[in-house]
């Protein structure tokens, strides 16, 4: 994959103009995974609530997972904040130059709520509703379970189908490298090699964040709360971190962490096909840096006083505004009005902010997934260890043990 990534560096800058011919590869890539989240996400969450057998320990791990996504995502969002205010990259930004993007009526918290719970099944799926499956797998690995003998044969075919559905995911992911050449030639080609440094100290300020999130924060968490090695864990999510990064989505990279997490850090199934898919819709420790720090590069550009109350504002809001972002490329730059408008900034103003950032983009998203990648699953590894479901011989490295483990 690293190999793939970097070919298609250079080939986008050797052959820009031969990138379209490739453009179809990249393309039935991303589908392929796509195709494979909605269904992933409804059947390994039931299958591994079957699996744990005593609902009370659903409620451990349900406890924990948002428990910590919820304290990744605030220390996010203040990472993002800090950047922003020792980098300044709003200051001077010709912000009013810029040509207005329309952004669409906001949700209010009251549908991001009642939303959860769907009015049709088949519907979410075809829409992909992360949340709204996370509630229908959690109901009906729930029931399952209490059915009791009755619902055995039922937890079999669950379990049966997330085996089969992993082993397609297996099979889609033997096509990675040629996706991640394809998908990174044609980004370079269209944007240009300046893409990587164009806004110039906020592109900055993306990579230094993203960097303090997941060398810091997730570090920390690994040694302080799971009490483990750093360096095995970073080792083992690089393919993970790859796709993140080529695919610019969350749930586009979840199929691929699951096997991740399985083969490479130990995590027993139960608990990462609970977790991952759950982190793939409120875990986004990126989407949560950049919502803090693309804020502040706003506030900063029309000059808005950032006193204390302003920082509080935008750690409170930015944070449930990450949690409601949907893990597609760019999303976030869309939950930005619901935070500048708790600071007075009109939608209009919003409006200038998004269309400068919108054209250069793409690459910072790619960035800025990568943290909520590595969040995700650290998450699932220290909800892991401290369930005691993490097998630590293959965390460490042991590949007699992760060829026979049961994936």
């Amino acid at each position: 994959m690293l190999g793939g990534l970097a070919l298609g560096l250079v080939f986008a800058l050797v052959a820009p103009g031969a990138t379209p011919a490739v453009a179809f590869v990249g393309d039935m890539f991303v589908r392929a995974i796509r195709m494979l989240v909605a269904p992933i996400v409804l059947v390994t969450i039931a299958a591994g609530i079957t699996m744990l057998g005593d609902p009370k320990r659903l409620g451990g791990i349900g406890g924990r997972t948002i428990a910590l996504f919820a304290a990744t995502t605030l220390i996010a969002v203040a990472v993002g904040m800090l950047v922003a205010t020792l980098l300044r990259p709003g200051v001077g930004a010709l912000v009013g130059q810029a040509a207005a993007h329309a952004l669409g009526p906001a949700v209010t918290p009251y549908d991001q709520l009642v939303g959860i719970i769907p009015t049709n099944i088949v519907e979410a799926l075809a829409k992909g509703d992360m949340l709204a499956l996370i509630v229908v797998a959690i109901l009906t690995g729930v029931g399952t379970v209490l059915a009791g003998e009755a619902g055995r044969p039922f937890a079999a075919l669950l379990q049966s189908l997330s085996s089969v559905l992993l082993r397609i995911v297996a099979l889609v992911m033997e096509a990675t490298p040629f996706g991640v050449f394809a998908l990174i030639a044609n980004a370079v080609a269209a944007n240009g090699w300046a893409v990587f440094v164009n806004i110039g100290w906020l592109a900055a300020a993306v990579v230094l964040g993203s960097a303090i999130q997941i060398v810091v924060v997730h570090s920390l968490l690994l040694r302080l709360v799971a009490r483990l090695p750093v360096l095995p864990f970073f080792r083992g999510i690089v393919d993970a971190l790859v796709i993140a990064f080529s695919t610019a989505s969350s749930s586009a990279t979840m199929p691929v962490a699951m096997g991740v997490a399985g083969e490479k850090l130990g995590v027993a199934r139960p608990v990462y096909s609970t977790v991952l898919p759950l982190g793939a819709s409120i875990g986004k420790d990126g989407t949560a840096m950049y919502v803090g720090l693309l804020s502040l590069f706003a506030l900063q550009a029309f000059a808005v006083p950032l006193t204390p109350a302003i920082y509080l504002t935008v750690l409170g809001t930015g944070a449930l505004a990450a949690f409601g972002t949907a893990p597609v490329p760019s999303a976030s730059l869309f939950m930005l009005a619901a935070v500048l408008s708790a600071c007075g900034v009109a939608a209009e103003q919003t409006a200038l902010v998004v269309g400068l950032v919108l054209p250069f983009d793409r690459l910072l998203d790619m960035t800025r997934t990568v943290p909520s990648a590595s969040a995700n699953l650290a998450v699932a590894t220290t909800v892991a260890r401290l369930e005691g479901e993490l097998d630590v011989r293959i965390y460490e490295g042991s590949r007699e043990d992760a060829k026979t483990r049961r994936i």
